[in-house]
C-alpha cells in the first residue's frame, strides 16, 4: 500500500519539479540546487567547525556539496528523473519508508556556510521529506567559517555564531550587523543570555507562524526582504507576545497595513527631507472635508504639561494660533502626561475617539506609539516631533534651527572680546553638528579668529561655570522655545554675555514659531493634490526661517552696528539669498568640506558628522552620554545603528 501511495507522490512531485523548472528558465534563474563546491571558488574558509547532529531548517538547505547530483532536482529539491530510473525507484523506497511506521531515520550529512545547509549525503531524503513540508530535518553538520571581514554580512553572519551559542536557532539568518541584537532586545532578552528549551521552541513556532503570513503576501519587492528582517519591523510596533495571540487572518492584515514600512526599513530607503511644506499623501481626505465647510479636528499629544514643560508651551502656543487662523473650520485639544508607552497608546487612543483627523505627537519618545496608532488607522493622519525617520505611515516634522545659529554666532563672534565662544550643545543627533557648524561659520564672519569651545548638556559636568571659570564671556546655549522674549531676556535660553560679576546680558536666540509650522503643514493638507497612498517613502518636514517656523530673536541690548548685521543676515536667509555654507569650509581634521561652490543638500546637512575647524571639542561616544538622555540619542543619535540595543523591558 505505501509503494503505490509512494509512486503517486512521486509523479506529483514531479509534476511541481517540472513547473517549478520551466518558471525559474523563464526568469533566467538555474533552476537546480546551488553548489557549494562552486561559491567556495571566489570565497575563502578560515575554519571548519564539527557541529554535530540538529535539526536542520528545511527551508535553509539550498544545495549540495558537490555538482554531482544537482541535474536530478530542482532548486527545491523536486525529482526530476524518471520514476523508472535509479534515481527514481530509490525517492520511491524512501517515500515508502516515510509513509510506513519506520520513517527515514538516517540523519543527512551537510555543510553550513554563511546560515546555509549543503547536502553531501542524503539529497534524495531531503527531497522526500521537503516533498511533504517537513520544517527540520535530521542532520550531522560540519560550519565552514568565512574570515573577518569589513563585509557587513560577515560581520553580521559573525553575530549570528555568537547569537546561535546561546539560542541554538537557525531560521534567523539576518543580513545587517546589529540586527540579532536588536531580535533579542525586542525579545526581551540579553546578548549571551542561555535560551531554554521552552523559549526555543515558542520562538520557532511563532517565527514559522509569521514565514506562513509573510510568504502569503503578494507584495512588491517580497523577494528583496527576508521574513526575519520583516519581523523586525513588525515587533517596533507589536509586542512579541502578540504573535502568540493574533489568528493568522489577523497576523496577515497587520502585516499587510505594516508593509511599506517594512519596505522602507529593510531597503533602508533614505527620507525624503522636505524643506519646503508639500502635500501629504492623504491630503485628499483633508481637502474634501475643507471644501464641504466641515471642521478639522486637530489633536496634540504631549508628555508633559505647559505648566512645566517650555517644550509643551511652545507647542501650545501654536495650538493658540491655529484657533486664531482658522477659526470654526478647526478644533484643537490637547492631550498632556504622556510620558510612558501605555499613557502614549491611551491618549492617542483617546484623541482618536474624540474625533481626531490630524494628531501631532510632540515628542520624539513617542514615535513608536504613534507608529502603532498609525498602522492600525491608515486613513488618519500622524505626525510626530522627530527628525529623520525611517517609517513611511507617518510624517515627522523638525526646524532648520541651524540657519538661526549662523546668526547668533555672527553675534557672538563680535561680541567676543578674548575670540573664545562657548557653546552648550544638547545631544548629538541629527541636525546638531549643522548648527554648531553653523554657529562657527557665523562667528568666523564677524571674528576670523575667533575659537567655538563646545560643551554638552547631555554629559556630566556644568559646562556654564566651566565656561565662566575658564574666562569665556560669550556662551551659546538651549534656542527659545516659545515666542514669549522673557526666555532670552533673562538669558536662560539663547547667546549671552555673562558678566564679571556673574550678570547675564542676551544677545539673541533661535526661537521656535509652532503655530507657523503647524499652520504651513495643515494648509498643505488642504491644499495638497491627491498622491499615491502606497508610497514607501518616508517624508520629514525640515522647515527653516523662509517659511516662518524659525525666527532670531534679537536683543535690544546689542551694538547698532551688531543689531543691523543681524538684521541684514536675518533677511538674507530668509529671502533664501545666503546660505551659511556655501563658502570655503574646513573641517577640524583639516579635510576641505566646501571649496565655496558646493551647495549642500538638506540630507547630508541633517546627516553632518564632522566639526568645524573652529571648533575645539568633539562629538561624544554614546558611552559618554547621561543615562537620562540616552533614550533620545537612541531615538535621533547620529550614530544610532551602533548604538547596542536594550531589552524592551527596560526602554
Amino acid at each position: 500500500m505505501e509503494l503505490q501511495l509512494a509512486k503517486y507522490e512521486y509523479s506529483q512531485a514531479q509534476r511541481l519539479a517540472q513547473k517549478e523548472y520551466r518558471e525559474l528558465t523563464a526568469a533566467g534563474l538555474d533552476p537546480h540546487p546551488l553548489v557549494l563546491d562552486d561559491i567556495l571558488e571566489d570565497y575563502t574558509v578560515c575554519s571548519v567547525q564539527d557541529i554535530g547532529p540538529m535539526e536542520i531548517p528545511t527551508g535553509r538547505i539550498v544545495g549540495t556539496k558537490t555538482s554531482g547530483r544537482t541535474s536530478t532536482f530542482t532548486r527545491s529539491f523536486r525529482p526530476m528523473a524518471s520514476i523508472d530510473s535509479e534515481f527514481g525507484i530509490k525517492w520511491v523506497h524512501l517515500c515508502a519508508a516515510h509513509l510506513s511506521d519506520v520513517g527515514i531515520r538516517e540523519p543527512i550529512v551537510c555543510f553550513e556556510y554563511l546560515g546555509n545547509f549543503y547536502v553531501q549525503e542524503g539529497n534524495k531524503r531531503v527531497s522526500v521529506l521537503r516533498h511533504f513540508d517537513a520544517p527540520r530535518i535530521p542532520g550531522v553538520v560540519q560550519r565552514l567559517v568565512p574570515p573577518r571581514s569589513d563585509d557587513p554580512r560577515i560581520i553580521a553572519y559573525y553575530e549570528f555564531m555568537e547569537f546561535y551559542k546561546t539560542s541554538k536557532v537557525y531560521t534567523v539568518q539576518f543580513r545587517r550587523p546589529g540586527d540579532y541584537a536588536k531580535l533579542l532586545a525586542a525579545l526581551g532578552k540579553e546578548p549571551g543570555e542561555a535560551w531554554d528549551d521552552t523559549e526555543r521552541r515558542t520562538f520557532s513556532a511563532y517565527f514559522h507562524y509569521f514565514e506562513l503570513a509573510f510568504h502569503s503576501l503578494k507584495a512588491p519587492k517580497l523577494a528583496d526582504i527576508l521574513p526575519e528582517e520583516a519581523l523586525l519591523m513588525w515587533l517596533k510596533v507589536f509586542p512579541y507576545r502578540d504573535l502568540g495571540k493574533l489568528n493568522s487572518a489577523d497576523l496577515r492584515k497587520s502585516l499587510a497595513t505594516l508593509w511599506p514600512d517594512v519596505v522602507a526599513s529593510v531597503t533602508e530607503s533614505e527620507v525624503k527631507v522636505t524643506t519646503k511644506p508639500v502635500e501629504d499623501p492623504k491630503s485628499n481626505i483633508i481637502t474634501r472635508i475643507i471644501s464641504n465647510t466641515d471642521q478639522v479636528r486637530v489633536a496634540f499629544i504631549h508628555p508633559l504639561r505647559p505648566e512645566t514643560s517650555n517644550w509643551v508651551a511652545g507647542h501650545e502656543e501654536g495650538k493658540t494660533y491655529l484657533e486664531g487662523v482658522f477659526g470654526s473650520k478647526l478644533i484643537a485639544k490637547s492631550y498632556y502626561d504622556a510620558q510612558t508607552p501605555e499613557q502614549m497608546d491611551t491618549a492617542i487612543q483617546q484623541a482618536i475617539d474624540d474625533g481626531a483627523q490630524l494628531i501631532f505627537t510632540t515628542s520624539p519618545s513617542m514615535i513608536r506609539p504613534t507608529l502603532k496608532a498609525a498602522v492600525k488607522y491608515p486613513k488618519l493622519h500622524f505626525y510626530n516631533c522627530s527628525v529623520n525617520q525611517p517609517y513611511s505611515s507617518i510624517r515627522t516634522y523638525y526646524g532648520r534651527i541651524h540657519e538661526a545659529k549662523f546668526i547668533t554666532g555672527a553675534i557672538a563672534g563680535a561680541m567676543a572680546q578674548n575670540d573664545r565662544i562657548g557653546y552648550i550643545a544638547s545631544y548629538p543627533n541629527f541636525g546638531v553638528p549643522a548648527s554648531i557648524n553653523a554657529f562657527a561659520l557665523g562667528a568666523q564672519l564677524t571674528n576670523p579668529r575667533a575659537q567655538i569651545e563646545l560643551r554638552w548638556s547631555c554629559c556630566a559636568g556644568s559646562p556654564q561655570a566651566d565656561f565662566f571659570a575658564d574666562g569665556i564671556r560669550v556662551v551659546s546655549n538651549r534656542d527659545v522655545p516659545t515666542q514669549d522674549r522673557i526666555y532670552m531676556d533673562y538669558c536662560n535660553y539663547g547667546t549671552y554675555l555673562l558678566g564679571d560679576m556673574g550678570t547675564l546680558i542676551p544677545l539673541g536666540s533661535p526661537m521656535w514659531i509652532w503655530g507657523k509650522f503647524y499652520e504651513k503643514v495643515i494648509r498643505s493638507l488642504m491644499d495638497g493634490a491627491k498622491k499615491d497612498d502606497k508610497s514607501t517613502t518616508p517624508v520629514n518636514y525640515w522647515l527653516g526661517m523662509d517659511t516662518g517656523a524659525i525666527n532670531v530673536e534679537l536683543s535690544d541690548k546689542l551694538p547698532a552696528g551688531v543689531l543691523s548685521l543681524a538684521k541684514m543676515l536675518r533677511y538674507g536667509i530668509t529671502d533664501g539669498k545666503l546660505d551659511p555654507f556655501k563658502r570655503k569650509i574646513v573641517a577640524q581634521d583639516g579635510s576641505l568640506k566646501n571649496d565655496g561652490t558646493k551647495i549642500f543638500t538638506p540630507d547630508e546637512l541633517l546627516k553632518m558628522d564632522w566639526l568645524c575647524e573652529n571648533v575645539v571639542g568633539e562629538i561624544p561616544p554614546f558611552e559618554e552620554i547621561l543615562p537620562i538622555a540616552q533614550p533620545m540619542v537612541r531615538e535621533l543619535g547620529l550614530y544610532r545603528d551602533k548604538i547596542p540595543a536594550v531589552k524592551e523591558t527596560t526602554l
